[in-house]
């Protein structure tokens, strides 16, 4: 399917621990589909995500902070397979059964930022990454893109070289990789986890139906952390 040209309106796929999910994640969501022309964002929140440690909260209070924050955007859409899921979230796995599901001619973009796709040789599978969705690298202004294409390793560089270039139709199933500017916002969940266990207030860091969800369930806090 890669490299395949198609008239059909592309899906953003969009993965992560979301714990929690804040304003950095929905603007970049945003703004990427914007750019590229998605019909809808997918928020796919990661059960056991295999290159990191197990998220500090539970999987259903990720769902329903994701759900709480997407709420009033018609163009974000909840995925929980990853959380049904008894196993470590592999994105290629994710793919597949999107794959099945969709159809082999549904044009999808998995959404990354620049730090995420330098990791990706680190994935499982990483490769046939490229066969199932097209790639749309968002970038932040203050890391230029030239410093972080030098630090790609050689497999990754080649992907990126020739797929960069494959830029030839609207959309395509899969196969491409873009890259888009994003506006800068320094946030992080590990920040807001970090204020929330030293009785800071993150507000406006987050959605205000998140952190109402997060007082209410005592999530972070020194207690529960």
């Amino acid at each position: 399917m890669t490299g395949t040209c198609v008239g059909k309106e592309a899906i953003g796929l969009f993965g992560g621990t979301f714990d929690p999910i804040h304003l950095g994640h929905l603007r970049l969501a945003e703004e990427l589909s914007q750019a590229i022309g998605l019909s809808h964002v997918r928020f796919i929140p990661a059960g056991q995500p295999p290159h990191r440690r197990r998220p500090q909260t539970a999987a259903h209070h990720r769902l329903e902070m994701v759900r709480l924050a997407i709420a009033d955007n018609p163009g974000f859409v909840l995925d929980d397979r990853e959380t049904k899921r008894n196993a470590p979230s592999w994105t290629v796995e994710t793919l597949e059964s999107l794959r099945i599901e969709l159809g082999n001619t549904q044009p999808l973009y998995l959404l990354l930022g620049a730090d995420a796709f330098l990791g990706l040789p680190g994935w499982h599978r990483w490769q046939e990454l490229f066969e199932l969705t097209n790639i749309a690298i968002a970038h932040r202004p203050g890391y230029p893109q030239n410093q972080w294409q030098e630090a790609m390793p050689l497999g990754l560089r080649e992907q990126f070289e020739t797929r960069l270039a494959q830029a030839d139709c609207a959309h395509s199933a899969a196969g491409r990789i873009l890259i888009k500017p994003i506006t800068a916002l320094d946030i992080s969940a590990t920040g807001i986890r970090e204020a929330l266990q030293h009785h800071h207030s993150p507000r406006y860091l987050l959605p205000a139906p998140v952190l109402d969800y997060i007082d209410q369930h005592h999530l972070y806090t020194p207690e529960t952390a």
